[in-house]
């Protein structure tokens, strides 16, 4: 199935709802057994305000049950071979795909975002990332060492690992720490976000039946239950996708433990599109790069530098294609662009328009959003005052940046004069200048005349403070190991 067959659905919004089964119930599960421990999370559809089902808010106990069913469950997973629970693993992205209908219609049902999107997502867990993940390995080295002889390196799994995924791309994210983890033989216990937890459930309860009781462990609560795994002596490795702020407090509470930890956190990516670029080439990439997933990615484009040359006529195109796109519930089929995801965040995207409209930066395009639900409209800003927390902070929403500049160097030092260092991009027709440009941009993904395109067999990671460790590729696997050397004298 892929993206399309969503973009235009025949299908009624009631129809398409009742496919999400949202009254089929949400459990955890621990030790191979669906349970239901704690009092219940209410989950709402943004595009709306309903609350539309409730999820189980685990505690103390259950993290303890979930952790100690991981440990116990470790030493046969970890001695399975490596080709079998590969095998398992491809079980489980096909189980995906037969449900894969159902579970696009219950991700736009929980985040508010186009059909197309939450197709988008599935799609690439299913056939893209997840195949390509399992296809990579570790395999054992043989090294002659002039001193030691014949000597063996090998990666062996840690432990159990924590694993806490964002609202964000819940269900991509998720699946590739669980795939991560499982394939290089450690166990797990996962954490959804709660404000996006219900298609990560529905997808993991398709796993529970083909891996031993206790590889796999989910479970859901609220601000409380990170804290807990962070801090759990339990764990031997945390890999959490989130804000760079409570990064920082993640870090902090797996020292005492020395737990291995892998953060990939905020960025305030920055472009720089040269003189040469075509204005009216580069309007629409250039327009998802900043609002894909409705602004909500880490790493989406959020501070654009235009040469004053082209300024006007960059603008001017990026205002023209904005103009044909639609915010509006991702149930309508002419939606291309979803609502803010949660409350929260919606309220913190509104505190930044305040701030904007009292420093009167000038706005070169506002679109159109619902009144319902957490709505707000596509928003540039045409060349603010960089200073301005709204530009030097990550703005995760529909709010973007556009500076001018007239001298080289000086938009690279802009562009790095950053905490951040997720990723950045340049955009123009000149081979070598691009390079040369994308060789002094200090992000640990640069693009060339694209944005955010990542792939699975290829590391990601942050420098500076979006992040430690990478995830993805043989590097991203590699971090849920420890490596063993095996010496003959």
């Amino acid at each position: 199935m892929t993206s399309t067959e969503f973009a235009h659905p025949s299908a009624p919004r009631e129809e398409l709802l009742q496919s999400a089964r949202l009254d089929a119930g949400f459990s955890n599960f621990i030790n191979g057994q669906a349970v239901s421990p704690g009092g219940r999370l209410h989950v709402v559809n943004p595009a709306t305000g309903e609350i539309i089902a409730s999820v189980p808010d685990a505690g103390q106990e259950a993290l303890d049950q979930a952790v100690q069913a991981a440990r116990d469950a470790f030493p046969a997973w970890a001695a399975t071979p490596w080709a079998e629970r590969r095998k398992v693993l491809e079980l489980f992205l096909k189980r995906m795909e037969e449900h894969q209908q159902e579970l696009v219609a219950l991700l736009t049902a929980e985040t508010g975002r186009p059909l197309a999107t939450s197709a988008w997502e599935l799609g690439g867990a299913i056939h893209a990332f997840g195949p390509t993940l399992l296809g990579l390995e570790l395999p054992q080295e043989h090294v002659d060492s002039p001193s030691r002889g014949k000597v063996i390196k090998r990666h062996v799994p840690l432990g159990v690992v924590c694993a806490i995924s964002p609202w964000n791309v819940p269900v991509l994210l998720s699946c590739v720490k669980v795939l991560s983890a499982l394939l290089t033989g450690n166990t797990i216990v996962l954490k959804p976000s709660p404000f996006a937890p219900l298609t990560v459930l529905r997808v993991m309860a398709l796993a529970n039946d083909l891996l031993p009781p206790g590889v796999l462990n989910v479970i859901t609560g609220g601000d409380d239950l990170g804290p807990l795994m962070t801090a759990h002596p339990g764990f031997d490795k945390v890999t959490f996708t989130g804000s760079t702020q409570t990064g920082k407090r993640v870090l902090s509470s797996a020292a005492p433990t020395l737990k291995r930890v892998t953060l990939e956190l905020g960025g305030n990516d920055p472009a720089i599109v040269l003189p040469d670029a075509d204005p009216q080439a580069i309007a629409e990439p250039l327009f998802w790069s900043m609002f894909m997933l409705n602004g909500h990615a880490c790493i989406s484009l959020k501070r654009l530098y235009v040469h004053e040359s082209i300024y006007p006529a960059v603008t001017q195109a990026l205002q023209a294609y904005a103009a044909q796109i639609k915010t509006g519930d991702g149930f309508d089929p002419h939606s291309a662009l979803g609502p803010v995801q949660n409350r929260m965040q919606f309220e913190r995207i509104l505190e930044t328009w305040s701030a904007i409209q009292a420093s009167r930066t000038p706005v070169l395009y506002q679109g159109q959003a619902p009144e319902q639900g957490y709505f707000f409209p596509v928003t540039l800003l045409d060349n603010p005052q960089e200073d301005a927390a709204f530009v030097s902070k990550e703005v995760f929403g529909p709010i973007r940046a556009i500076m001018k500049y007239t001298d080289l160097d000086d938009a690279i030092r802009r562009a790095n004069d950053t905490p951040y260092g997720l990723g950045a991009s340049v955009w123009g027709q000149d081979a070598e200048q691009l390079r040369a440009v994308a060789d002094r941009l200090n992000a640990g993904t640069v693009w060339i005349n694209q944005h955010a395109n990542l792939s699975i067999d290829l590391p990601f990671g942050g420098h500076k403070e979006s992040g430690v460790g990478v995830e993805f590729g043989v590097e991203g696997l590699k971090s849920y190991c420890n490596v063993r050397v095996i010496t003959a004298i």
